[in-house]
């Protein structure tokens, strides 16, 4: 049932799968929503070696996409300012999309570790990739700079998923397979957590 319903769901999100959807997943991927981009351009890639779009076209969606969404995040940071930044880092909703002050300061330090090139370096760092553009605005880095080494990082990054997700044409039927039962297994350890977490709470009560 679950391997149907994935299948179903799969079929969906590939069908709506284009430059436009690629360049708008990557956007949001590179803000501070945890969307990852391991779901996108790999994806995207896998629709190019069935002959429905370009592999270089999908690269290139996927590059200008994040480097608005990285955008958003500089510019915000900028004019908000550190305060703010970590106020807004410190809320319940920054929380419900896995965001706090501790990552923020993570991204920071590597920031400061690395200088201006942390923005290409970084985009290559899982964790690190959709929030380095936060201390770059925060440190208010010349735009030109920022852009140059965000479109590089990214696309770097995006190359490397594309050619994964290009291969990955040739097994397509045993993947599907497998990644239905690893949602079955997935979902299962999830309620266990819930209740798990249930169960602790009502014990400190």
């Amino acid at each position: 049932m679950m391997v149907e319903l994935f299948q179903s769901l799969f079929d969906w999100y590939m069908a709506n799968l284009n430059y436009f959807t690629i360049a708008l997943l990557m956007a949001i991927e590179s803000t501070f929503v945890p969307l990852p981009s391991e779901i996108v351009i790999p994806f995207a890639a896998y629709k190019a070696a069935e002959g429905d779009l370009n592999i270089y076209l999908v690269v290139l969606a996927g590059t200008v996409g994040a480097l608005l969404g990285s955008l958003f995040n500089y510019f915000g940071a900028k004019y908000l300012g550190r305060p703010l930044v970590y106020k807004f880092a410190n809320s319940r909703f920054a929380h419900l999309l896995f965001l706090n002050q501790q990552k923020v300061e993570e991204s920071e330090n590597f920031f400061i570790k690395n200088g201006k090139t942390s923005t290409f370096i970084g985009r290559l760092v899982p964790g690190i990739r959709h929030l380095i553009s936060i201390p770059a605005g925060l440190a208010k880095m010349k735009l030109k700079d920022f852009v140059l080494y965000t479109f590089l990082g990214a696309g770097i990054w995006n190359i490397i998923l594309a050619i994964v997700g290009f291969y990955m044409f040739d097994f397509k039927d045993q993947i599907i397979h497998y990644i239905g039962y690893i949602l079955v297994v997935a979902g299962i350890l999830f309620v266990g957590y819930l209740i798990y977490k249930s169960k602790k709470n009502a014990t400190k009560k």
